[in-house]
This record gives structure tokens, sequence and C-alpha cells, in this order.
């Protein structure tokens, strides 16, 4: 078993850097040599696992589309429900939709309007903090739902884009948690 120490080490050293992608002057961090890792996969699942006990978190939600590959085996690990959040338009039924603003343009993101009620604890799961503004939406969905944001968690934080400063009102005094600050 990994030691508590080594977990960064081990996540960062999994995370490939990749040169002007998806357009020059961008240093992309690929997950993906992570997720094929069974090791440090587990690792990264156990971590975010143990962040969903000590919120006390009943439901998990994964933001499309990397939040889903992170959240759902979190939310298994936990013992909690696994519910996505959506970009508008893909989800079949009623919905709760919630749109914001992005760097040139808006977005919508959307979710079951049943799988979240008063009194569920809801945990946000995703790869990467950056601008908060995908996080501050759903932070806003979730509460219109009805719910409790207890926290929100990622792999990394990209702590240059000022993210956390952003959420640091929507979320309430809930927990921001990175496993990686980059």
């Amino acid at each position: 078993m990994t030691e508590l120490a080594d977990v960064p080490a081990l996540l960062l050293s999994r995370i490939r850097d990749v040169a002007d992608y998806p357009e020059p002057g961008v240093m992309f961090k690929d997950i993906t040599p992570l997720l094929a890792d069974p090791a440090a996969f587990t690792v990264l699942t156990d971590a975010l696992a143990g962040i969903a006990a000590g919120t006390g978190a009943t439901k998990v939600v994964g933001l499309e589309a990397r939040g889903f590959i992170l959240g759902a085996p979190v939310a298994v690990r936990a013992g909690l429900g696994f519910i996505p959040v959506r970009k508008a338009g893909k989800l079949p039924g009623a919905t709760l939709r919630q749109a914001y603003d992005l760097e040139y343009g808006s977005a919508e993101i959307e979710v079951h309007a049943e799988d979240l009620a008063a009194g569920d604890r809801v945990l946000i799961v995703d790869d990467v903090l950056a601008t908060g503004g995908t996080a501050e939406a759903a932070i806003q969905l979730i509460q219109r739902a009805g719910a409790e944001v207890c926290g929100l968690a990622v792999l990394m934080e990209l702590g240059f884009l000022g993210g956390r400063a952003r959420l640091e009102r929507a979320l309430g005094g809930a927990p921001l948690d990175a496993l990686l600050q980059v």
C-alpha cells in the first residue's frame, strides 16, 4: 500500500504534460496515464473516497466528463450514490439546468430533477479545478435542487487560474480539497 505522504508524488508521476494543447501556449495535464495504471487509479479513488467519508456526503456528483471517470468509482468505494451533472441536452426526462459564463460565451449544465433532494449532502468530484466556472454552476444547481454541497474534491488545482477564490463564497464554508496543486 502506498504511504499517505507518497500519494501526491505517485499521482503527479502518472500525469503527462502535453505542450501546446489544445492551443499554443497551453500546457495540458493529461490524466490518462494515471487512469491506465490500476495501482495509481486505486490510490486516487481511495484518497477521494476518504474525502467523501470525511465530509459526511450521502451522494457524489461527477462533472462531465472526467468527473464521471473519477466520481463513479469514488461513490462505489464510499458506498454512496453517484449523480452525473451533464452538459445541457444530454439527459432524458425532467431536469434542472444552470447556465454559466465561459471565457468566450456561455454554457449550461443539468441534472435529473429527481436525483437530488433536501437532506442530500453532496460531494462534487472533478479532475481539475481551473477557473471554477463549471464547479460554481454545479454548486448552484445542487443548491437549487434543495441539496447541500458538503465539499468539492479534485485531483488537481491549477492555482494560477484563481478558481479557489471564485468558489469560496459559493461553497459557504464547505471544504475544497485538491490532491495536487499545480
